[in-house]
């Protein structure tokens, strides 16, 4: 089983960045496509941004041109680099397998919470 394990997050004023890191154990990461899931109150759970093994990323419209995934397959960590962030970019962060099977166990996440 996969154990996922989401930082980096914190209280951060509007127009800040922040850097989220997922380490994940287990041999199946480094060919896996993996997504960051953003998670607010009264709504599901969403996917913000993906990325392929290979490094092909996509993002939701909302994120676009301000959110950036990457990964090190050598770490088997992913990354969410989140500029010029809103406050409607508050919630709960958590890694896990990019849409399309059955996802591994959720970590704790990461709370970011912006600051109007």
């Amino acid at each position: 089983q996969v154990q996922l394990v989401e930082s980096g997050g914190g209280l951060v004023q509007a127009g800040g960045s922040l850097r989220l890191s997922c380490a994940a154990s287990g041999r199946l990461f480094n060919i896996l496509p993996m997504g960051w899931y953003r998670q607010t109150p009264g709504k599901q759970r969403e996917l913000v941004a993906s990325i392929t093994s290979g490094g092909t990323t996509q993002y939701a419209d909302s994120v676009k041109g301000r959110f950036t995934i990457s990964r090190d397959n050598a770490k088997k960590t992913v990354y969410l680099q989140m500029n010029s962030l809103k406050f409607e970019d508050t919630g709960v962060y958590y890694c896990n397998k990019a849409p399309g099977g059955i996802p591994w166990d959720w970590g704790q996440g990461t709370q970011v919470t912006v600051s109007s």
